[in-house]
């Protein structure tokens, strides 16, 4: 399957304008040391970059503004804010990462659709040839064959996308919106998979999911690797069964899939 080329940017989350001043003005994010991923923990990350929400308005659910890191060192929250007024949570720990002057993007990396993002490692190549947010995905080689084979069969999906059930955190592989019921498709390692623990994770994290309004579908690397189009018809007809994919574009237009020729069909 070949390495993948390795991490060195981290796009992180911004969501007010106070950070964003802090950002622009003093040049430096803070990124609890519990939640941090691994690219900040390993001081792997040279670029960062930010996804903003809904409070930016006109910048709303894009990717806009980056800077090349200087430093990331760990901080308690006092030093970073000394006039705020002492209280519980004056002692905890942060990864301050100061960077240069936040320059900007020539073409804004968009998302399709209103989501939220924790952190998105990812290449520098990647970043900088990225058109929308599922571009920027470093996973595996047969991860990003299955999404690009999908999107030539006019099915749009979102990778890593994040959901809260019942104060729990989960990453769906691909979500694909249909009109009675959305899809989770996961590409499952052959190995992790074989492990009795994980099976059953699996099987809880499938009830879970599948009572919140969602249908799970599990390949495996041989599925992709030796038998592609065959996992293509299977997630299309199972767009079709749930009354056709969602287009990003207007979420009351739903369209179904011809398997003979990938166009699509539309239905209100």
């Amino acid at each position: 399957m070949g390495t993948k080329t390795e991490n060195t940017v981290i796009v992180a989350l911004m969501n007010n304008h106070d950070d964003f001043a802090i950002a622009q003005l003093h040049q430096w994010y803070r990124i609890p040391v519990k939640t941090a991923p691994p690219i900040i923990k390993e001081n792997k990350a040279k670029i960062i970059a930010f996804y903003q929400t809904k409070e930016f308005k006109e910048e709303q659910f894009s990717i806009r503004y980056f800077a090349e890191i200087k430093r990331v060192k760990i901080v308690s929250r006092r030093e970073l804010f000394p006039q705020e007024n002492i209280n519980e949570k004056s002692d905890k720990q942060y990864y301050k990462v100061d960077f240069a002057p936040l320059a900007m993007l020539q073409i804004p990396i968009l998302s399709l659709r209103p989501r939220r993002l924790l952190f998105i490692p990812t290449t520098q190549n990647k970043f900088f040839s990225a058109k929308e947010i599922n571009n920027l995905f470093n996973a595996s080689k047969l991860e990003d064959s299955f999404f690009y084979s999908m999107l030539s069969r006019n099915i749009q999906s979102e990778r890593q996308y994040y959901l809260n059930i019942k104060r729990r955190n989960y990453f769906l592989d691909f979500a694909v919106f249909c009109k009675t019921r959305n899809i989770d498709i996961e590409v499952d390692g052959d190995q992790y998979h074989m492990n009795s623990e994980a099976v059953q994770y699996d099987k809880e994290r499938n009830n879970i999911l599948e009572s919140e309004g969602w249908s799970v579908l599990r390949f495996t690397n041989k599925d992709i690797e030796l038998n592609i189009d065959h996992s293509i018809g299977l997630v299309m007809d199972t767009i079709n069964h749930y009354g056709g994919i969602q287009n990003a574009k207007n979420f009351e237009e739903f369209n179904y899939l011809d398997k003979n020729d990938g166009q699509l069909k539309m239905f209100l």
